[in-house]
């Protein structure tokens, strides 16, 4: 497979094939992210796209599920997303799932009607990175959305009878508003009704202007016992049933899982177990992105 720049993919794709359809972001603008800083973002040459998905025809007939990087594919214009669903129909028929990233404005892109047919021609899942459900921490991070864009963009999707994956980040609104991000957070959550939420917590990259904030002391990362507390507030308020609740992801501090509501009460008992030092956190050098 022909793969340019760092590809990021969801835990749950690692299994996947990952077919590499555009590079980097079409935003590339959120303080946090160094994913793809010094990568102009671009739709791949259909010629390499064909080439991959042929390899994936001789050698991946092992993987059931394909995924489509980079950040947003769904930003890819309508009828190149349909040709490449179609190739990947015709080509690799096992292949039971086609799963990528998306963001507000790449859902915005799309009329309903082109939802239902990329639903209709292999899409079924699509991760969805929210933050934040306070509007004063998506300004703070320059997500360029509010909350409410946010939830009428998911609300698309769901409607859609797209599976949905939304993703927040635990830390991003420092100490001071981090109880305030938890709620308003598992609010948004609430009127979006996911099927699955998966909580990452902050950590400061060199090239990001929230690393520059963290070197200059203009920005503290909180500690993580209050990423917990965070952690802890989140999980209590959010409300909507059979969901499924994923904060085992490399940059946590404590990792869990479960099935809200089913298993809120044993995932806040670990979370209270931790803050008083019955259980330890994940050390500071074994977190990772």
């Amino acid at each position: 497979m022909h793969y340019e720049g760092m590809i990021i993919r969801p835990p749950s794709e690692a299994n996947s094939i990952i077919l590499q359809v555009s590079v980097g972001c079409s935003y590339n603008k959120c303080s946090f992210c160094g994913a793809y800083k010094d990568i102009p973002f671009r739709l791949k040459d259909e010629s390499e796209i064909d080439r991959d998905i042929a390899f994936a025809k001789r050698y991946c007939t092992g993987q059931k599920r394909v995924f489509l990087a980079d950040g947003d594919a769904l930003i890819l214009p309508q009828a190149s997303l349909e040709n490449i669903f179609n190739k990947i129909r015709a080509n690799l028929p096992w292949v039971n799932r086609i799963s990528l990233y998306a963001n507000a404005r790449a859902v915005r892109s799309k009329t309903n009607g082109n939802l239902l047919v990329l639903k209709k021609i292999g899409l079924d899942r699509i991760y969805f990175g929210l933050e934040s459900g306070a509007d004063e921490v998506l300004a703070a991070v320059r997500k360029g959305e509010t909350s409410r864009s946010q939830e009428t963009a998911a609300r698309r999707l769901v409607d859609a009878g797209l599976f949905l994956s939304t993703t927040v980040l635990l830390g991003i609104a420092g100490a001071d508003g981090s109880l305030r991000h938890a709620r308003c957070t598992a609010e948004l959550l609430n009127r979006i009704e996911p099927d699955q939420i998966a909580a990452l917590s902050v950590i400061p990259l060199a090239n990001t202007d929230l690393g520059r904030m963290v070197n200059e002391g203009c920005f503290a990362i909180p500690s993580a016992e209050t990423i917990t507390r965070e952690l802890r507030e989140l999980i209590s308020c959010i409300t909507i049933d059979r969901v499924q609740f994923m904060a085992n992801h490399a940059s946590n501090y404590l990792p869990l899982s479960g099935r809200l509501q089913k298993d809120k009460q044993k995932m806040i008992d670990i979370i209270d177990a931790a803050v008083a030092g019955a259980l330890a956190f994940v050390p500071e050098s074994q977190r990772a992105l």
